[in-house]
């Protein structure tokens, strides 16, 4: 089975989909893809699909979904079965043995079939272990391949009840600290020109994630583009006032400090002919 929910919801036995189109087993499906392999039980499918308390019938219809589910599940199952297949070969691939009853829930199995987000996960925390070890090259090219998996909203066009919503913060959660960890990587390699590009996409996506724009600041500011950086903290200051009545933490304060020191420093005294060339701040010179 091949899962993919980093963009999307897109689910495949055999090649073929068995995503549904209509919303309620699709948001079923979601949720049994969120814990592959694992036991989902019915009381927290029923609280997927009916937050506001289940009505009558509700168990009846949750069957009925999967029902729809196994249908899918066995058109998909037709193109891989042999000319002659035995028993044995038969009970190990029907609907049933894909998506398993069991006592008091379902199982989505797998198969051992590949899966965007443990993708993810394996790749970040391949680049986290890097950059503990001060292996900056690494970190960066793996947690590069975490986030190049991503292609959007973690399940994206899926309907989502309170269980759902909790999987889908976790993730973006997740993405933003291997964003930041794949930045911080960046930014030590001493990569702070090619990294402005990205950086103004990140902060315009995540306007008030703070350490996104400390680290757009640090290389506008390595970059010799001081005035610029001291925008990209207005711009966040205003926009944690009008979000969260907050101002930017004492680190970003601190770091603006930082920058129009720099910025007196370089600025020339009144009528003094100096070189109009940027000062470019080195690497390490800041915190």
């Amino acid at each position: 089975m091949d899962v993919r929910i980093l963009g999307g919801l897109s689910v495949r036995e055999n090649g073929v989909s068995i995503t549904p189109t209509a919303a309620a087993p699709r948001q079923l499906l979601a949720l049994l893809a969120a814990n592959a392999d694992q036991v989902v039980p019915v009381t927290v499918l029923m609280e997927e699909l009916w937050p506001s308390g289940a009505p009558r019938g509700a168990r009846v219809e949750l069957q009925s979904h999967i029902i729809d589910l196994r249908a899918l599940i066995t058109t998909a199952l037709r193109g891989a079965e042999p000319p002659d297949p035995d028993a044995a070969w038969q009970q190990r691939h029907t609907a049933e043995a894909v998506l398993v009853s069991l006592p008091g829930g379902y199982r989505l199995d797998t198969g051992g079939g590949s899966n965007d987000a443990w993708q993810f996960e394996r790749a970040a925390g391949a680049g986290y272990r890097a950059m503990e070890a001060g292996d900056l090259q690494r970190a960066a090219r793996r947690l590069q391949e975490a986030l190049a998996l991503w292609h959007g909203d973690p399940y994206a066009g899926v309907a989502a009840g309170p269980h759902l919503r909790m999987e889908i913060e976790r993730l973006e959660a997740s993405r933003l600290s291997a964003l930041d960890q794949w930045v911080e990587a960046q930014l030590r390699l001493g990569r702070h020109f090619e990294m402005i590009s990205d950086l103004a996409e990140l902060v315009a996506q995540y306007r008030t994630n703070e350490p996104l724009h400390g680290q757009f600041m640090l290389a506008l500011l390595r970059c010799g583009r001081q005035d610029e950086a001291l925008e990209v903290y207005q711009r966040l200051r205003n926009g944690l006032k009008k979000e969260t009545g907050m101002e930017p933490s004492a680190r970003l304060r601190r770091l603006q400090r930082s920058i129009l020191t720099v910025r007196d420093v370089a600025r020339p005294a009144f009528g003094r002919q100096t070189s109009t060339r940027p000062r470019r701040v080195p690497a390490g010179s800041l915190v």
